[in-house]
C-alpha cells in the first residue's frame, strides 16, 4: 500500500512539475524575417467605447520605439489612410497586405484588437479593465511572426477591505463617475501596451535592431 500511494505522489509531482513547464515562444519566423520598422493601424474596437480605439493607439507605439524599431507616426499614418478614403479600422483592417507594403514600405504591421476598454460598476466595485490582443505580420511575404494579449485594470493595487460596506459602495460611486469624465481607460490602456509590447521576457516581441540588446538576444 506504501508503495502505490508513493508511485502515485511521484505521478502527481511529475504531472505538476509538467504543467508548470511552459514551452518557449517559437521565435523562428521572427528571426528570419529580422523586421526593423512597424507599421501600427488603428486598432478593431470590440468594446462599446468609442474612445478606446485613438486612446489605445496614442501609446502604443513608445513601448515598441523603445524596444529598438522604427514605429511609423500614428498622425501620419492616420492621415494617409484617410486620403485613401478610409477611416474606419475594418476597413483599414481589410486591406491586403502588399497594398500596405507598397503605400508605407514598413516591414511589419502590427494588428490590435481591444477585447475590453472602460469602466464597470459592480455595486461596491468599480473596475476600468483594457484587454488588448496583437498580432505582427510582415508585409514582405505575410507571414506571422508574433503575438500576444495583455490586460491591466485599475484595481490591481486597490484595497477597501478597511472601508467597510458603505464606504466601498460610496467610494465604487466615485471612483466610476471620475474614471469615466476623466478616461481612466487611457492610464489603464497605456500600461496594457507597456505589458504587451515590451521586450525583454519570453513571449515578448523581440528586440528591434535600434536597440542595444538586439545583437545578443536569440
Amino acid at each position: 500500500m506504501k508503495r502505490i500511494l508513493g508511485l502515485v505522489a511521484a505521478t502527481a509531482v511529475l504531472l505538476l512539475s509538467g504543467c508548470a513547464k511552459k514551452a518557449p515562444y517559437d521565435y523562428a519566423a521572427f528571426h528570419e524575417s529580422k523586421p526593423a520598422s512597424i507599421l501600427v493601424p488603428p486598432p478593431v474596437n470590440q468594446s462599446p467605447d468609442v474612445k478606446a480605439s485613438h486612446s489605445v493607439l496614442s501609446t502604443a507605439t513608445l513601448p515598441l520605439a523603445e524596444a529598438g524599431y522604427y514605429v511609423f507616426p500614428v498622425a501620419v499614418v492616420e492621415e494617409t489612410f484617410q486620403q485613401n478614403g478610409l477611416s474606419n479600422a475594418n476597413d483599414i483592417r481589410a486591406v491586403s497586405l502588399p497594398k500596405l507594403h507598397q503605400i508605407f514600405g514598413a516591414d511589419a504591421v502590427l494588428y490590435l484588437d481591444i477585447v475590453q476598454y472602460g469602466t464597470s460598476y459592480r455595486v461596491i466595485d468599480s473596475e476600468t479593465r483594457v484587454t488588448v490582443n496583437a498580432r505582427l505580420l510582415d508585409l514582405r511575404n505575410g507571414k506571422a511572426l508574433w503575438s500576444g494579449s495583455a490586460t491591466a485594470s485599475s484595481n490591481e493595487n486597490s484595497n477597501n477591505s478597511g472601508a467597510g460596506l458603505l464606504g466601498m459602495v460610496i467610494n465604487a460611486a466615485i471612483a466610476q463617475i471620475a474614471n469615466t469624465l476623466s478616461d481612466k481607460g487611457f492610464d489603464v490602456g497605456a500600461i496594457t501596451n507597456t505589458r504587451l509590447l515590451s521586450a525583454g521576457h519570453d513571449g515578448a516581441i523581440l528586440y528591434g535592431p535600434r536597440s542595444p540588446h538586439y545583437a545578443s538576444q536569440r
